[in-house]
Parts: C-alpha cells; structure tokens; sequence
C-alpha cells in the first residue's frame, strides 16, 4: 500500500534530528556533564546524565531532544539514548518523536530508536511501532516491525514501514488493514452530498 505525503514528514524529523545532534551531542558531552565511566557494567567511553539539546533553523523550525542519559562509545562511533524525546517545531505544525532507546551512529549518521516509538503530529498524524530505522545516506526511514498510523479517522496497519525522501513514496508493507470509524465515514457521505 503506497500512502503519499502523509509521513513524510517522519523522514524530515530524523533528518533534522541526525543532521545536527551528531555532532553537537559529541561535542557536548565532554562538557559539564559527561563523566567518565563509573561503573564495570558498561563500556562506554562517557555517560551524559539528563542529555538536553537544542537548535533553531532560522524560519525553517526548531528542534529539542532530551533523554534520561546517554552513553558515548567512541571506538564503535556509537552514542546510546534511553527514554529519548525529540521535539521538532515547523512553520507549519509540531512534531514529537519518543522512544524507550536509541542509538546514534556517528559516522553514517544512522539512527536506530527502540521499543514504544511513538511519532505523534500536531495536525493529527499518530505512528507507532517498536523499531524505527534511519538511513541518512539513502534519507529513508523503515521498519520490518508491526507499524501502526492513525489519521482523519483512519487507521492502518501494516508488517513494516517504508517511506524515502528522494522519491517522496511512504509504504506500509505485509498484508495490510485498514479501519475507517463511522464518523469518518459520515464526513465522506456528508462531502458527497
């Protein structure tokens, strides 16, 4: 099933997400609150308590990203979020991104967000899954996981998700359902008549 323009939108957000957090949060976290590592349990390099980040693109939007803490592991170029947040701000609506995990690769700017991804817009567009899968080289967002996306009074599930920036085609794959509520239904007679 082949969906158009409707979450593009998610791809944008990563895109906006990635661009920038790599390298601010890198460059961060030897600040104030990187520590070195405390404990044998882990390998990381660094450990950020309380990760809060933000930017603003002048007249295109503004993002914010929180987590509980991050783990910075330099020789697999990879930094790990737990309970992360993004929040990203358009001229013309507002996005929050939450996941229980994350990881951040450095060099690809690939990221990987995990268990209960939740991608909530403020003009009524609801995602959800338990992986979501970011490719900066190809600008695609995907997930072979059970995905649901609630619109309009729409819903639709699907084994996987797929949606690329390059040819503006959002997928959602496997053998898919949609439900449309009574309400919904009516609106369509009511244009109708």
């Amino acid at each position: 099933m082949h969906m158009r323009r409707v979450p593009l939108v998610i791809v944008a957000c990563v895109i906006v997400f990635l661009g920038v957090v790599t390298g601010v949060l890198l460059t961060r976290s030897r600040g104030a609150k990187a520590q070195p590592q405390e404990s044998n349990t882990s390998k990381a390099d660094y450990r950020i308590k309380e990760v809060h980040l933000q930017e603003e693109d002048r007249g295109r939007g503004s993002w914010q990203l929180d987590a509980d803490y991050g783990e910075i592991f330099e020789d697999q170029g990879k930094t790990y979020m737990k309970k992360v947040t993004i929040r990203i701000n358009e001229p013309t609506r507002e996005w929050t991104v939450k996941s229980d995990e994350g990881d951040l690769l450095r060099e690809s700017k690939d990221v990987e967000l995990r268990g209960n991804v939740v991608v909530v817009s403020s003009d009524g567009l609801r995602l959800e899954t338990t992986r979501l899968n970011y490719m900066a080289k190809d600008q695609r967002v995907w997930t072979d996981r059970p995905v649901k996306i609630w619109r309009n009074g729409v819903v639709v599930e699907g084994q996987g998700f797929e949606s690329g920036a390059k040819d503006g085609v959002t997928k959602i794959k496997g053998r898919v359902r949609a439900t449309i509520t009574r309400d919904q239904m009516a609106r369509a007679e009511d244009k109708k008549s």
